[in-house]
């Protein structure tokens, strides 16, 4: 059992959910998780979130139905430069960002044009996470990518719903196999991630555990468990 995931979306996402931060954490606290990560899509995605909802997210309490709680952002990858749908300013009084690829946001290009939105959205200092980059539509350089997460202090994410029969990402399985690879020869740690929308499927990520330990992935390279490490790596900027 895995006992923190950062990956989810509560009502302020806009996607339908109508789950609110307490619903959330009570379902993460039921099902025997220590830490909760809310990582509401940002404010390029419709219906989502504005800076002034990430803005109060700083005044929300930390601690909620006995687990700790930290709040993020799912930002969108804007530009080829690594614009992002938050100010830096605003990202590093949140706990973490998550930098990821939407169609609605960026459209899919080449690999070289790819790799270079995703390494240059490393570059903001509250960027932790990457997002899902196993998207088969969105083809990378994945050593490259890789190693700049190693240069620039950003976890790798194994998404869960990635590996999902019928993922709008696509058959995801051998970019994931490959992001792995990558992440054992350079020492870059990954987190599992449920990418729950809603308290449905908050901490569930069989698929995605499943595949890692196929690929004898080493346990100490996967920090969900790792709680103090875990925020000491989000708190290093």
């Amino acid at each position: 059992m895995y006992l923190s995931d950062l990956h989810t979306h509560s009502i302020a996402s806009g996607h339908g959910t109508d789950c609110t931060i307490l619903t959330m954490a009570k379902e993460a606290s039921a099902r025997g998780l220590k830490l909760l990560g809310i990582s509401d899509h940002g404010p390029a995605t419709p219906g989502a979130g504005t800076e002034s909802y990430f803005r109060s997210l700083t005044y929300t309490p930390k601690k909620r139905c006995g687990i700790d709680i930290l709040y993020g952002a799912e930002c969108n990858i804007l530009s080829q430069e690594g614009k992002l749908d938050l100010d830096d300013s605003l990202l590093e009084l949140l706990d973490y960002g998550i930098a990821s690829f939407h169609v609605q946001n960026f459209r899919p290009s080449s690999i070289k044009e790819n790799t270079q939105a995703m390494i240059s959205a490393f570059r903001h200092p509250g960027i932790k996470i990457a997002g899902h980059c196993d998207d088969v539509r969105y083809p990378l350089d994945i050593d490259t990518v890789v190693a700049h997460a190693g240069q620039y202090h950003v976890i790798m994410e194994v998404n869960e719903a990635s590996l999902m029969p019928g993922s709008s990402r696509g058959d995801t399985r051998e970019n994931c196999r490959r992001i792995l690879s990558a992440c054992k020869r350079f020492c870059v740690p990954v987190i599992l991630s449920s990418d729950s929308h809603g308290a449905e499927h908050i901490g569930d990520f069989p698929l995605a555990a499943a595949f890692v330990h196929g690929q004898g992935f080493p346990e100490d390279l996967i920090l969900n468990n790792r709680i103090n490490e875990l925020k000491a790596f989000l708190a290093a900027r």
